[in-house]
């Protein structure tokens, strides 16, 4: 069985024992989450929610808590004198999915 759920603005294919990097949730390493918004569940059956699937439920827990690579953001307006360099670090979480409840 697989589900579909957004969180952090983005949607995820997912299904029990995988290994996921969403946005930062709030949470420690170790601790159960549950995701509810599941915007569909796959497998015998394929249940489409309107927006969401009314009483279905995604549990995972909380691997890491880790910033990703740095990417440099360099501006430059030729002839103008103009440079920014800036980097920057983008923060998340990562996940092992627990379960998928219908």
């Amino acid at each position: 069985m697989y589900a579909v759920i957004k969180t952090g603005g983005k949607q995820y294919r997912v299904s029990e024992g995988d290994l996921l990097r969403v946005e930062k949730l709030p949470g420690d390493v170790g601790e159960s989450i549950a995701l509810d918004e599941v915007l569909m569940l796959g497998g015998e059956t394929v249940a489409i929610g309107k927006p969401r699937v009314e009483g279905a439920k995604v549990t995972a827990t909380i691997v890491a808590q880790d910033r990703a690579k740095k990417i440099i953001v360099f501006k430059k307006r030729r002839r103008k004198n103009y440079r920014r360099k800036n980097g920057h670090r983008q923060p998340y979480t990562e996940l092992r999915i627990t379960g998928v409840t219908a």
